[in-house]
């Protein structure tokens, strides 16, 4: 499944944008809410958000075209890129440099911003055990696609 870099690049600067002033959302954070979004979208209108794949790894969800995307968007000048001190922790933070344009239907904005209303506020370990505990997570082996159609 090819992923819709439009909706990918939109839901990133999106994310980082609304959560500007939260120093708790490194990329671990930010890639589990992404992970939330899609997944929940998907369990209500059975159709696909971004069409990301994420993968379960040691330190929690990946998504699969992250890095990609990421450094295209550093290499555009649209987002840059810190490494911040967080409590005893080095986090990777990303600041966007432009304000998005979001292309979102009302559907997609309501799922969007309770995801991050409710777990954008979470730091790294407490969203990954949390997501830990949902049953795709639970039901997928170490290094494995995360399936979409596991309920949660």
């Amino acid at each position: 499944m090819k992923i819709n870099e439009e909706k990918y690049i939109n839901l990133i600067l999106y994310i980082l944008f609304k959560c500007s002033n939260k120093p708790n959302l490194g990329k671990t954070v930010l890639c589990t809410v992404m992970y939330f979004i899609d997944f929940y979208y998907y369990e209500l209108y059975k159709t696909f958000l971004t069409k990301e794949t994420y993968i379960k790894s040691k330190k929690g969800i990946k998504p699969k075209h992250f890095r990609q995307i990421t450094e295209m968007l550093i290499n555009r000048k649209q987002l840059f890129l810190r490494k911040e001190p967080y409590y005893n922790r080095i986090i990777h933070r990303y600041y966007p440099t432009v304000i998005p344009s979001p292309k979102f239907s009302q559907k997609e904005l309501n799922i969007i911003n309770s995801c991050i209303e409710t777990l954008s506020n979470n730091n790294a370990k407490t969203i990954t055990q949390y997501a830990s505990h949902t049953k795709p997570i639970i039901n997928t082996k170490l290094g494995d696609e995360i399936n979409y159609f596991d309920d949660f």
